[in-house]
């Protein structure tokens, strides 16, 4: 299994955090605009407004931009801000397109004046095309070659100045002189349940659905502090009012329609879940390894690895150690469960983790 088998995984669940085509429909219609329209990311917001309006007062193409963060949480929409923001249009395109210099010198030739160009999971481009991104960033300008073998020849072709936002799940992999390329670079973080209210609020408004503050309120702790994750739940929720009720959200509204698609509480699903419960309840919370993992669970390691485990460690249900995956306690109260107490025993006892002790001790 590669990197997009779990991204297909990923945009199969209902909390998982890539964007499906319904997804990519409706967030058209919910974006703002503006940054001021914006919500949450209050330190991003207000540097990124001084660079825009700094490069509006010079008269002069804003600097490159680089956002990093998990899915969902609104690099997107940041970007097509930044081009609305400079009155600029806005080209749109992604590393995994760009498999050769020639696609990549193919758009950036064909930019206008200030345009912004945004290249989502640029971490995904190919090295060849990198390479030429370096000195189009830098200078505005690339090397077309013409010809093959010893006769090829260079061209310099001029470009003019523009804008890069790129975007990047993994900024870790962009190589340093990538990196260094860019004026402004921001982290997104993962947004808080009150800020995550205030989203519901206003896609609920945009979508014509009624919706109290407390229906809200639980929806966004269901949300795994990702907007995109809100605003589907919003809309599950919202078809379970209209079918099962008179059409307003309410906290019980949203605590029924949720337990029918299978998020809890605290925004775990049903691969959530089963890890957990597998890791509990099969190895007495561990520690036990990816693989075996897995196979109990039945998912690719992969999967369990890149799709369940880093909500799962971000809420600090389960631990990453080297001897394998640990449950922590907070783990064992989601599920209702006790933790196996210390015992001693001869071979075939269990120890402190509630695993089989071959050796007696």
């Amino acid at each position: 299994m590669n990197w997009d088998d779990t991204t297909d995984t990923a945009a199969e669940r209902l909390v998982g955090p890539v964007a499906d085509r319904e997804d990519q429909a409706v967030e058209a219609a919910l974006r703002p605009k503006d940054l001021d329209e914006f919500i949450g990311q209050e330190k991003v917001r207000e540097q990124l407004d001084l660079v825009l309006r700094a490069a509006r007062a010079r008269g002069a193409t804003a600097d490159h931009v680089l956002l990093s963060g998990a899915p969902g949480l609104g690099k997107t929409t940041l970007s097509m801000i930044i081009a609305a923001e400079m009155g600029a249009p806005i080209r749109i395109t992604s590393g995994p397109a760009i498999q050769h210099a020639g696609d990549l010198a193919a758009i950036l030739s064909s930019l206008q004046e200030g345009e912004v160009l945004f290249l989502d999971e640029i971490h995904r481009m190919s090295r060849p095309a990198e390479e030429m991104l370096y000195m189009a960033m830098e200078d505005f300008r690339v090397d077309v070659i013409v010809g093959k073998g010893p006769g090829a020849t260079a061209i310099p072709l001029e470009l003019p100045p523009f804008t890069l936002v790129g975007a990047t799940t993994r900024a870790g992999l962009l190589p340093p002189p990538l990196r260094d390329r860019f004026g402004f670079t921001a982290h997104m973080e993962f947004y808080e349940p009150a800020e995550l209210e205030r989203v519901v609020h206003r896609s609920a408004s945009l979508l014509d659905v009624e919706i109290d503050p407390d229906g809200a309120a639980e929806i966004a702790g269901r949300s795994r502090g990702t907007p995109r994750i809100a605003n589907r739940l919003l809309r599950r929720v919202r078809d379970y009012a209209q079918v099962k009720a008179d059409g307003v959200i309410t906290k019980e509204i949203a605590a029924a329609a949720l337990a029918v698609y299978e998020v809890d509480a605290r925004g775990l699903d049903r691969l959530d879940r089963a890890v957990l419960q597998a890791l509990l309840k099969l190895f007495g919370g561990g520690p036990v390894g990816l693989s075996t993992l897995a196979v109990a669970v039945g998912e690719e390691r992969e999967t369990v690895e890149e799709v369940a485990e880093p909500f799962l460690v971000r809420e600090g249900l389960l631990a990453r150690t080297p001897r394998g995956r640990i449950a922590t306690p907070a783990a064992w109260a989601h599920l209702g469960l006790t933790p196996p107490g210390p015992q001693t025993g001869g071979p075939g006892g269990t120890g402190g983790n509630g695993q089989q002790d071959l050796f007696g001790t």
